[in-house]
């Protein structure tokens, strides 16, 4: 028996590998910080065996909350994942699964792997609508991709969607490959009308070092990027930096921050009511978007999600409260579960990359709904 990690966003710690139903691990933490929540690892040699596998640290990790009504993901190709039996007593968090191969995956979520980020980019290239331009270099120098849809002229509307300030969040990436796909079709109309008069700056994976070092939350330096937007250095926060000297370049009409949330089992949306610039412009433009998101999506819901912030009290290092104060724009941060969506429950799949996918295609209708109220 053999467990290993030592891929693209593995991340595991091993205590004990002495018996199949005993196997002993810890959740490691990222790379440069506190926070403990993203695994991913194979497990070898396990073919028919009774497998426990037990997180020691779970009781201990950045959000314990989500590990209550949790189920891990597995796969034996990282192609076609599934939820496998898991609980938590408070403190330890474990696995029950019986593999039927000796080489099996499991993970805290679907990943999104740098080879998925590499061909994605490729083929919203090989559209023909789009280009590809490099924004900068993250902490450990890899590229900062954006992608920009549309003429680029400067009556269009300016439309910034980012995915991925918090790398373990792969949910975030699935989405935009499922808008991608959907806002590249020369066949959709909604997405012809939109490109008729908006341009679309994308930045799929905003931490792509978090990313391939398995990290939860932060970058290569430590930094939680989703704090930075006010201070950006180039020292911590280089990803930030690029991507906001884009924003004051091009300006920005429409932003979505694309998220996902460890401990709520719903699709849910968080705004601005908190910021200094708030208007009832910009709360009307937030229910419209609200209100065709769900009608384009029975997955998400306006119900449970984030306690309104107080006039004046949001943060606005965070990245929609920053772009949505600067630009006097709608703005919102999008969250899924890590976990199912307790609304449209799927005991075998759960929440996963396919179900993000088609919520990301679902996207551009309230984009095309507010559309003409922006400015």
């Amino acid at each position: 028996m053999k467990i290993s990690s030592n891929f693209d966003a593995g991340s595991i710690e091993i205590a004990s590998l002495e018996r199949f139903d005993d196997i002993q691990l810890n959740i490691r933490k990222d790379n440069a910080s506190d926070f403990a929540q993203w695994f991913y690892f194979r497990l070898q040699g396990a073919a028919y065996q009774y497998c426990q596998m037990k997180f020691l640290n779970a009781g201990q990790s950045a959000y314990p909350a989500g590990w209550q009504d949790y189920q891990a993901m597995a796969s034996y190709d990282r192609v076609n994942w599934f939820r496998v039996p898991t609980h938590y007593d408070g403190q330890v968090m474990t696995i029950e699964h019986t593999p039927l191969a000796n080489s099996i995956y499991y993970a805290y979520f679907e990943p999104y792997s740098n080879e998925q980020h590499l061909n994605l980019i490729g083929q919203a290239q090989g559209s023909g609508l789009c280009q590809v331009t490099d924004l900068g270099s993250s902490v450990q120098s890899r590229d900062i991709n954006l992608l920009t849809i549309g003429h680029e002229v400067e009556s269009d509307l300016k439309v910034w969607i980012i995915a991925r300030q918090h790398p373990g969040e792969t949910m975030a990436e699935w989405l935009i490959e499922g808008l991608l796909s959907r806002l590249l079709d020369p066949q959709d109309p909604t997405s012809r009308a939109l490109l008729d008069r908006a341009t679309f700056y994308i930045v799929p994976n905003m931490n792509p070092d978090g990313s391939i070092l398995g990290n939860l939350r932060t970058n290569a330096a430590g930094a939680n990027l989703n704090r930075e937007w006010l201070n950006p250095t180039a020292e911590r926060s280089p990803e930030v930096l690029a991507v906001r000297n884009k924003m004051h370049e091009t300006g920005v009409d429409l932003f979505l921050d694309i998220h996902g949330d460890e401990a709520l089992p719903y699709v849910f949306v968080a705004g601005n009511e908190g910021i200094p610039n708030y208007s009832p412009r910009l709360a009307e433009l937030e229910e419209n978007f609200k209100h065709h998101l769900l009608l384009a999506s029975p997955d998400f819901q306006d119900e449970h999600g984030y306690a309104k912030k107080e006039a004046g009290q949001a943060d606005l290092s965070m990245a929609t409260a920053y772009v949505g104060n600067q630009f006097d724009c709608l703005a919102y941060t999008l969250e899924m579960p890590f976990k199912d969506n307790a609304n449209l429950p799927d005991d075998d799949y759960g929440w996963n990359g396919q179900r993000s996918l088609r919520l990301g295609e679902a996207l551009l209708t309230p984009i095309y709904a507010v559309l003409n109220q922006l400015r």
